[in-house]
């Protein structure tokens, strides 16, 4: 059984979890390419995503925490083919549709697609984010989290929890609360500021947030891709080895990490994209 992520670069990773192939807000545009923010705003890439590993890549669908051009850039349009199915929040799946998008599908936080294959489910459920402090975060485009469980003859074999571009909110403890054991966490960091203003976690909020789930696993991305981003990856690492956290991981830019695996699960590796 095959179970891993593999960093493109900011919040674009790409999910191998068995028979199944996620590709996570995509950004492809290369260092000092501009991106729109909105309200005029704009921002420019620093760091090359390693597109290599896209290369002869299957995937069954996106998932896009929200439409800034920092997850959902024009490169990465053109990539994305009409009919291939997006999760989105219902605000970002109405704005696709109006575009060439065929196939967008709105999640309400807590709302669930599912994916069967042989023995095999992949269930993604929209969980809740909060992109700005207090009324900014009305003004900014909706956010979802998003608890990917990846199931082998029923029984679990993985859960991945990716946290969106969020602020730590009192309604993220409901995530641990509904899920129980999460595996293993992608979070999005960053520190990124506008007028002055935090718009996704510091070292300090993603520290509490990693307290918060207790995943065996914790992944730092969306970290240094833009210019906008003011929290490096070291405040987010330091702070939590002085806490005592475990399995904190960072991945380098087209390089892959295996995901925990449930005791006893079996299965069929990937049939289209063998680890490399």
């Amino acid at each position: 059984m095959q179970a891993s992520v593999t960093f493109v670069g900011n919040a674009t990773t790409l999910l191998r979890l068995g028979h199944f192939t996620l590709l996570t807000d995509p950004a492809f545009g290369p260092a000092g390419s501009r991106v729109y923010l909105g309200y005029g705003a704009w921002t420019k890439r620093v760091r090359d995503p390693a597109l290599d590993v896209l290369s002869g890549v299957k995937v069954d669908a996106v998932v896009l925490s929200h439409l800034h051009g920092d997850h959902f850039d024009s490169a990465a349009r053109r990539w994305v083919e009409p009919a291939l199915p997006i999760l989105t929040t219902p605000q970002a799946a109405r704005k696709l549709r109006r575009k060439r998008y065929l196939a967008p599908r709105g999640l309400p936080p807590w709302e669930c697609h599912e994916w069967t294959r042989d023995r095999q489910r992949l269930r993604v459920t929209a969980v809740p984010g909060r992109h700005g402090p207090g009324v900014v975060s009305s003004l900014l485009p909706d956010v979802m989290g998003s608890v990917v469980d990846l199931e082998v003859d029923g029984r679990p074999a993985t859960r991945l929890y990716i946290t969106g571009d969020t602020l730590l909110d009192d309604m993220l403890a409901e995530i641990p609360r509904r899920f129980g054991e999460i595996d293993a966490m992608l979070i999005h960091l960053g520190g990124t500021r506008l007028a002055g203003l935090l718009l996704t976690m510091d070292g300090r909020q993603g520290t509490d947030l990693a307290h918060l789930i207790r995943p065996a696993l914790t992944i730092p991305i969306h970290y240094d891709d833009y210019k906008v981003m003011k929290s490096p990856l070291s405040d987010f690492t330091t702070r939590a080895e002085r806490q005592g956290l475990t399995g904190i991981t960072p991945i380098e830019r087209g390089g892959t990490i295996d995901l925990p695996l449930r005791p006893g699960v079996t299965g069929i590796s990937h049939p289209h994209n063998p680890t490399g």
